[in-house]
C-alpha cells in the first residue's frame, strides 16, 4: 500500500528540519533541529496542576514532569509513566509535553513524563535504568505524585516503547503490578534486518542508516540479545501487563513491533495491535498532519481507561 497523502506536508517539516541540520549531523544539531522542528505542534489542554520535579535515579537526578487530570484534593488518580522517543539519542519531556497532557486530560490520570539519560553521553543501560527508578519512586511514594499505587501504566513511543516494554519486563520480575503498557511503535530488536526495515528505511520520517546509528550509540557494544535492549529475545515474556500495540505500516520497526506483541498473545498476555495502514513513524506525535495520529491517540486513551477502570473496580483482588 502506497504511504498516504498526507506524508507530502510530513515531508515538508523535515525538509524544514534538514535545513536547520546542514552537513552539520552531530548529535548536538540534531537534538537543536529536535527542538525547534517536530515538537512545534498544539500545546494542550492546561491541567489544574502540571508541575517539573525530580526523581533519585542511580547517575543523578532524574528530571520528570508531573501532569493531573483533577486537583489534589479530589484524590489518588490512576498513573502513567511515560517514555518519549528519539532513538534514545535526541527529544525530551517538551516534544511530548502536548501529547502528556491529552493523555492526562482524556484518561483522567496523573501522567509522568520522563527526560531520561541519553546516548551517547550515558549509553545502555543508563535510559532503561531511569525508567524504572521512575516507575519504582511513583510506586514507592505515590502521595508525591497523588497517585493510586494500585493504577499503575507504562507507555512509549519508538526508543520509549523500547524503554516501556523493558520497564514492564522488569516489573513483572520485580513483583510491581502494572495495569498496562502503551507501546507504539516500539523498538523490540537489535536485528534490523526485517522486511519492514528494507522496504521503508529511506524517506519516511525514520531512516534505517539514522535509526542503525543511534542503535550503535545507546548500545555502546553491549550484548545485542540483552532483553533489556531487545525485549523480542527475552525468553519469557508471561505474566506481563496487558498491552496496546500501535504500528505504523510504512515504518521500518513495524515488523519487530509486531512480532513482540505475537510473542505477548503467545505467552498468554492480552494483547490488543492495531496496525494504521499507510501510517509512518511518527504519526502518533503528530495529529495536526495525519487524522491516524489523532484516532490512534483516542485509542490509546480508550486502552489505557479501560485498563485503570478494570484494576480500580471494587472487589477485584
Amino acid at each position: 500500500m502506497s504511504p498516504h497523502p498526507q506524508i507530502v506536508k510530513f515531508r515538508e517539516l523535515l525538509a524544514l528540519c534538514g535545513q536547520m541540520v546542514g552537513d552539520d549531523l552531530s548529535v548536538e544539531n540534531l537534538r537543536r533541529a529536535g527542538r525547534h522542528g517536530l515538537g512545534t505542534g498544539p500545546t494542550g489542554p492546561a491541567l489544574p496542576e502540571v508541575r517539573d520535579l525530580h526523581v533519585a535515579g542511580p547517575g543523578g537526578p532524574i528530571p520528570v514532569r508531573l501532569y493531573r487530570a483533577v486537583p489534589r484534593a479530589a484524590g489518588a488518580l490512576p498513573t502513567l509513566v511515560y517514555l518519549h522517543g528519539g532513538g534514545w539519542v535526541i527529544g525530551g519531556i517538551e516534544d511530548v509535553d502536548a501529547l502528556c497532557r491529552e493523555l492526562a486530560a482524556g484518561i483522567g490520570c496523573a501522567v509522568v513524563n520522563v527526560g531520561y539519560r541519553l546516548a551517547p553521553e550515558h549509553p545502555f543501560p543508563a535510559a532503561t535504568e531511569d525508567a524504572w527508578a521512575v516507575l519504582a519512586d511513583v510506586a514507592a511514594d505515590p502521595g508525591r505524585y497523588g497517585a493510586d499505587p494500585a493504577a499503575l501504566a507504562v507507555a512509549g513511543e519508538s526508543a520509549g516503547g523500547n524503554l516501556a516494554a523493558v520497564t514492564a519486563l522488569r516489573a513483572r520480575d520485580e513483583g510491581l503490578r502494572l495495569a498496562h503498557q502503551l507501546l507504539v511503535y516500539p523498538v523490540t530488536d537489535t536485528a534490523m534486518d526485517t522486511p519492514s526495515w528494507e522496504r521503508y528505511g529511506t524517506g519516511l520520517g525514520l531512516d534505517a542508516a539514522a535509526m542503525a546509528a543511534f542503535m550503535e550509540m545507546y548500545r555502546a557494544g553491549a550484548d545485542p540479545a540483552d532483553p533489556r535492549l531487545a525485549p523480542l529475545r527475552a525468553p519469557d515474556l508471561s505474566g506481563l501487563a496487558p498491552a496496546t500495540v500501535i504500528t505504523a505500516e510504512c515504518d521500518i520497526l513495524r515488523d519487530e513491533a509486531e512480532a513482540y506483541a505475537r510473542r505477548m498473545a503467545e505467552a498468554g498476555v492480552p494483547v490488543e495491535l492495531h496496525r494504521y495502514p499507510g501510517m509512518i513513524h511518527s504519526f502518533f506525535l503528530l495529529p495536526e498532519i495525519f487524522e491516524a495520529g489523532a484516532q490512534a491517540r483516542a485509542l490509546a486513551v480508550r486502552r489505557l481507561r479501560e485498563a485503570f477502570t478494570a484494576v480500580r473496580r471494587p472487589g477485584r483482588v
